[in-house]
């Protein structure tokens, strides 16, 4: 890892210890609440958190959460975005920016994601689990323009049925938290 990642991971580490006791309570607190299904509440401490350390990366991160489970995907897609830009070398902003634009049909714009996420940390298990479905999203896009232009042979065709199957089944995309 270039010492410039090494540093501004540093950096970050020091930044988040010196706002750890008060911020780990609030981001606990929030996921404590969305374990529980209490989004409502979720929100309400994730906001509150906010408004005490606006800049704060776990705080705004697990906003992002939160977010993505009310279904306020743009939202969502919004924090992580600028998350990604102003921490670069964090692999999770990556992946739930990943996972936003599957949800959104766009698995080309996903694994541009999930390929940073896995720059900035290659051994990133649910970014590269992520990454396995997305290929599956795309395989699924290139075999229906495939099938646009005239009928797919028979064992394209089943291997297409599969992996629609698969992918209706509820495989989803992993978020961190």
């Amino acid at each position: 890892m270039p010492l410039r990642h090494r540093l501004s991971r540093c950096a970050l580490a020091l930044l988040l210890a010196c706002a750890a006791p008060a911020m780990a309570d609030a981001v606990a607190e929030v996921q404590t609440l969305l374990a529980a299904g209490n989004l409502a509440g979720a929100l309400e401490r994730a906001e509150r958190a906010l408004a005490d350390k606006p800049g704060d990366a776990k705080a705004r991160f697990v906003h992002g959460v939160v977010l993505m489970d009310l279904q306020r995907d743009e939202e969502a897609l919004a924090v992580f975005t600028l998350l990604t830009q102003e921490y670069p070398e964090l692999p999770d902003p990556y992946n739930n920016v990943a996972l936003l634009q599957a949800r959104a049909g766009r698995p080309d714009l996903a694994l541009q994601a999930l390929q940073n996420a896995l720059r900035s940390d290659p051994g990133h298990r649910t970014a590269r689990a992520n990454l396995g479905r997305v290929h599956l999203m795309l395989a699924v896009q290139a075999w229906e323009q495939a099938a646009a232009a005239g009928p797919l042979e028979a064992h394209t065709q089943r291997l297409l049925d599969g992996v629609r199957a698969l992918l209706a089944s509820g495989l989803s995309t992993a978020a961190p938290r």
